[in-house]
């Protein structure tokens, strides 16, 4: 799914129709960065997220329980627990892949041939060593990694589990397992499309700003702002549709995996 999830960073941190790199399609993204940067440009960014990815499921997930037998001893209803236990394993795996996104959205930005480019160590050095681990380096963006992470997770957890629960299930496996599977795209879908106004600040943040050596882009809230103001509604949600396409599927498979995974693992365990 990692190309689908370069083209979208592409998408968001280019500034309208009069920014000269502009890519005016999806089919014609791809073939631009295959035709100028070769078939391995849609791999740019790719080991941050293979370092931080096994870490960053253990953290939801087992932080989403965590949270959940938390919430149970509070007055909330058991459906309202899900959405509050999804914001708050988001908030909580937000903290722990910012400075990965920081280094993966800067590769995915160069738009020079993969094999020119630095490599994610030395990417990530660099960032260190001009503008060191603070909110101006390696953690720069963390407050639209919150918000992006919370908000998506409230939603697929707390619209899965709640769906899940109300929408009669069924005795043949495969009708269920064909259920859950849609629930998941739907929360999935949902997620993506209410959180993506952070998830475009935060390649704002995290990538080049408009002229080298001023920061523009600097903190959430003002970035959602100046994005609209300069390029209107519809900019907040750059890089919507290879976003759905990624985690739409991908979140169906995600909830599925835990979910049998997790039974297993009680059942046998």
């Amino acid at each position: 799914m990692h190309p689908l999830d370069v083209v979208k960073t592409r998408f968001q941190i280019q500034r309208g129709k009069a920014d000269p790199s502009s890519y005016k399609s999806l089919p014609d993204c791809f073939r631009t960065m295959y035709r100028t940067e070769g078939p391995m440009s849609f791999y740019k960014g790719i080991l941050p997220p293979i370092l931080a990815e096994t870490p960053k499921r253990a953290v939801k997930f087992f932080t989403f329980e965590q949270y959940k037998k938390l919430l149970g001893f509070t007055p909330v209803s058991a459906g309202m627990a899900y959405t509050l236990a999804g914001l708050g394993c988001g908030l909580t795996e937000a903290v722990v892949i910012n400075p990965f996104e920081v280094v993966k959205v800067h590769l995915q930005a160069q738009r020079t041939a993969f094999g020119l480019q630095p490599s994610t160590f030395s990417c990530a050095k660099e960032i260190v060593r001009t503008s060191g681990i603070g909110f101006s380096g390696l953690n720069r963006g963390l407050t639209a990694t919150l918000g992006r992470h919370g908000v998506f997770n409230m939603i697929y957890f707390g619209f899965y589990h709640n769906i899940k629960n109300l929408a009669p299930s069924v005795q043949n496996p495969q009708l269920e397992f064909l259920r859950k599977v849609l629930i998941g795209f739907t929360a999935g879908t949902l997620g993506s499309c209410i959180n993506i106004p952070f998830d475009v600040a935060k390649s704002r943040i995290q990538g080049p700003q408009p002229v080298p050596g001023q920061i523009k882009y600097r903190t959430c809230f003002a970035t959602i702002g100046t994005v609209y103001r300069e390029e209107g509604y519809f900019a907040l949600y750059k890089g919507l549709l290879p976003k759905i396409m990624r985690l739409g599927p991908g979140g169906a498979v995600m909830l599925l995996v835990y979910e049998y995974a997790f039974a297993w693992l009680q059942a046998n365990w």
